[in-house]
């Protein structure tokens, strides 16, 4: 069954753990009765399929629908109308988008069925279709290439997931998506909501809106949903403007995915004049509105409305803030982590939480245990009923029942035959389909995440470069045999991550050929596959792969990679990480955490206790000021002084203050020997002889500015990895931690999440359905009961067939 389900490919439609989380919050929704709706695009194409060829990315188009998809089903009935460009007039002293171009919104409906549970919620996807099929007068006339042109280039709006967007083109693509999917759904959303039955009357008081929908904004990519919603119910439905404003606000909420002003979506009004002339003027109107409540409550301060206004002037071209409009349109914005949530109230819109101080709440995100370990784990889920029954999968609580065997040396023994039965089942998985052979006595290192300067693989690199120079040095040293993995895709434009991920390989190449690491730092790639099982190398219990990169890192190759990991890093700049769920499914797999105090790192160490994780470097106060500073130096108690540290609240314990000289990057590397080699080896080309410049622009980033804090925080990294490889040698102790981190991983579940959203934020109630029994009387569709095989009276169970038509 394994190798059936490995032939059916992952859905291409959500772009790292923004997408990840979404389709765990469904899978919650369904299993917690919330009757959800998720609205999204139907790409043709998913991110891009990674290549490694000579060290370096490249990308394949991700066509994961090259064979349909069996799970989706066409709304025939359905369509929706979506218009671009064009003009705004006046007829009858009312404003009128005419002279638009227009597509059609076509809708794909995804079950998302709920655990043993009698709720099946929707995904529904967005398909881009012309209005005209072909046409037919150009092709009379000769103009053969223009009679399908224009279809082409309509449907091409939902080809790919997240264009390439530092063109002018691409910019235009993903607005026209965005624009698509808000439109699209908004009239969907105003259909149902009128649609009482199908043949009696429309609800025509838009007033009850609010109490029957509830629209949730999943980040500010989205924003264009609020000058939407006023547009349907302005234009197209003539509710007064203020009465309209008032109902929109009463529906959206919105959640904050950003960390740092720099991260914020921002579009050229130019742009949205040119693409959207009615919504521009919507935008226009709302935001003049905001400033002059602003004005009134702040007459002293014009530059608290500056700031604070939804268009700001960006080097002499006015940009249109996205998230700054989701704030003004919505009753409640969240933040993702508690960390993140204070982030946004001090710093990212201080201003705002001083107006609306109660529209800011915190909740932070959580994953799915049915996919984390159930599915993903099945040794593992296994044991965890045995000792506490089925009902953890619904009820992550229950986890904590396995605190009283932390002591107990036979569990603790059985935990650690099933974490090595997973690291088997990895290295199978690694050998098959990337054809290296791995050991699974070794330390199984895992980072795994898209590829960004901030994320800091960089730093795990360098941590590489000065194991294996340890032991050119000696080759007889004494050290627990490591097999690092690093995962993840650099985006398409972005050169410095196609750079780091080049070093990668590069560093593979060399360290895993030579012989002086044979045995120490060795991985072997095979000439062939072998069509039998692999033969895993217990016999060569030294035996370490620095680095097996995992190429074309995703959800399928990651259920196999989170329960056979023996430590995860999660290593971001502090300060720079919203959240991150990625230490969360780790954590419910008993994988100890090395991490940084960012994101919910934070929260983590909080719920599994600090002894059974590892952390390092400077926290989110020291960043801000070695930034702030430059290279001078600053006392404690001065610092302390300017950043009002006493109003930081419970993170005073969290951010202390700096004792030392604000960081220099040179004063670091001339510390650490080590640091320093690496260094030079990465600027002379000693990993990549035939091309010794390559690095070079790696190196002037680490040794000039250091935005990312990597050189200061290496020497605390190494000595977190030195008290890993000394914890790891104690078998029972470190299967302790693990169970630790899993009963600590309750609070991480999605279901928990989702529970919060629906009271603070939705105001709806939350009942799991169970189903009914599986013997009933099933009725064909001429309303006859079907009778069993035996031609007696007996029920028989429920067939698959009744479920599909559920859907």
């Amino acid at each position: 069954m394994e190798e059936v389900e490995d032939c059916e490919p992952d859905v291409g439609l959500g772009n790292g753990g923004l997408g990840r989380l979404a389709a765990c919050f469904m899978d919650s929704m369904a299993n917690l009765g919330v009757a959800a709706t998720g609205y999204g695009i139907r790409y043709n194409y998913g991110v891009f399929q990674q290549k490694i060829i000579n060290s370096w990315q490249y990308e394949e188009p991700d066509d994961w629908l090259c064979f349909g998809n069996p799970w989706e089903r066409v709304r025939q009935g359905i369509s929706y109308p979506v218009k671009y460009r064009g003009r705004v007039e006046i007829h009858g002293g009312r404003r009128v988008w005419t002279d638009a171009e227009m597509v059609y919104a076509v809708p794909y409906d995804m079950p998302i069925p709920g655990y043993r549970c009698n709720v099946c919620c929707t995904l529904r996807l967005w398909g881009c279709k012309a209005p005209k099929t072909f046409d037919l007068p150009s092709y009379n006339t000769g103009s053969f290439i223009e009679a399908v042109l224009k279809r082409n280039m309509c449907e091409n709006i939902t080809t790919m997931l997240y264009p390439y967007d530092h063109t002018i083109e691409g910019k235009k693509l993903r607005l026209k998506q965005e624009y698509l999917l808000v439109s699209a759904s908004c009239q969907d959303i105003l259909r149902r909501f009128q649609l009482i039955d199908e043949n009696g009357p429309r609800r025509q008081d838009f007033r009850e809106l609010p109490d029957k929908i509830v629209i949730h904004l999943n980040d500010s990519h989205l924003a264009l949903a609020i000058p939407e919603m006023m547009r349907l119910l302005v234009d197209v439905e003539g509710v007064g403007w203020d009465e309209a404003w008032k109902i929109v606000q009463q529906c959206i909420s919105f959640t904050s995915q950003t960390v740092l002003p720099t991260t914020q979506e921002r579009w050229p009004v130019s742009l949205l004049r040119s693409l959207l002339p009615r919504h521009l003027e919507i935008i226009y109107k709302i935001n003049q509105d905001f400033i002059d409540m602003l004005i009134d409550k702040y007459p002293d301060d014009k530059e608290k409305a500056k700031k604070m206004s939804v268009f700001q002037s960006d080097t002499g071209h006015e940009m249109f803030i996205s998230a700054h409009l989701c704030i003004i349109g919505s009753h409640i914005i969240n933040g993702v982590s508690e960390m993140h949530t204070h982030a946004m109230k001090e710093i990212l819109y201080n201003d705002f939480y001083q107006l609306w101080p109660t529209k800011f709440q915190s909740i932070t995100s959580g994953v799915s245990p049915r996919r984390w370990i159930k599915l993903c784990n099945p040794t593992l889920s296994n044991l965890l009923t045995e000792k506490l029954g089925e009902d953890w999968v619904i009820n992550l609580e229950k986890l904590k029942g396995l605190k009283k065997f932390a002591k107990d040396e036979t569990f603790l023994k059985n935990f650690i035959s099933i974490k090595f039965q997973n690291k088997v089942r990895l290295a199978n998985y690694i050998f098959h389909t990337l054809n290296v052979e791995v050991n699974p006595n070794t330390l199984f290192d895992v980072q795994v995440k898209p590829i960004h300067e901030y994320r800091r693989q960089l730093l795990n690199i360098l941590h590489i470069i000065a194991l294996y120079n340890r032991i050119k040095r000696n080759p007889r040293i004494d050290m627990v045999p490591r097999t690092v993995m690093i995962g993840g895709k650099g985006a398409l434009g972005y050169t410095r991550a196609k750079l780091i991920i080049s070093l990668i390989n590069c560093i593979a190449k060399k360290v895993n050929n030579d012989p002086d690491a044979n045995g120490k730092l060795k991985a072997r790639k095979l000439q062939k596959k072998s069509n039998d099982n692999l033969r895993v190398m217990t016999k060569i219990s030294r035996r370490i792969c620095v680095v097996v990169y995992l190429t074309n890192y995703g959800v399928t190759m990651a259920q196999y990679v989170v329960p056979g990991a023996d430590i995860s890093q999660h290593i971001s700049t502090p300060g720079m990480e919203a959240s991150g769920t990625g230490n969360m499914k780790f954590m419910m797999n008993g994988v100890p955490m090395l991490g940084t105090i960012d994101g919910t790192n934070t929260e983590l160490i909080e719920e599994a206790g600090q002894d059974n994780n590892f952390t390092f470097g400077h926290t989110i106060e020291d960043v801000a000021e070695f930034r702030r500073r430059g290279s001078h130096a600053v006392e404690g108690e001065e610092l302390r002084a300017e950043l009002e540290v006493p109003k930081l609240g419970k993170f005073r314990n969290i951010w202390r203050k700096i004792t030392e000289k604000i960081y220099d990057p040179q004063a670091y590397i001339g510390q650490s020997p080590e640091l320093r080699e690496a260094l030079e080896q990465i600027k002379s080309g000693f990993y990549n002889p035939e091309d010794v410049d390559r690095f070079k622009v790696l190196y002037k980033d680490l040794t000039g500015s250091d935005h990312y804090l990597i050189c200061v925080d290496f020497s605390k990294y190494c000595k977190a990895q030195a008290a890993i490889e000394e914890a790891f040698k104690d078998k029972l102790k470190w299967a302790k931690m693990c169970l630790m981190n899993i009963v600590g991983s309750t609070k991480f579940s999605s279901d928990r999440a989702v529970k919060e959203y629906a009271r603070d934020i939705w105001n709806v109630p939350t009942e799991r359905l169970v189903l009914p029994s599986l013997t009933f009387d099933p009725v064909d569709p001429n309303g006859e009961v079907v009778k069993s095989p035996s031609d007696n009276n007996e029920k028989i169970p429920l067939p698959v067939w009744y479920v599909s038509r559920c859907f």
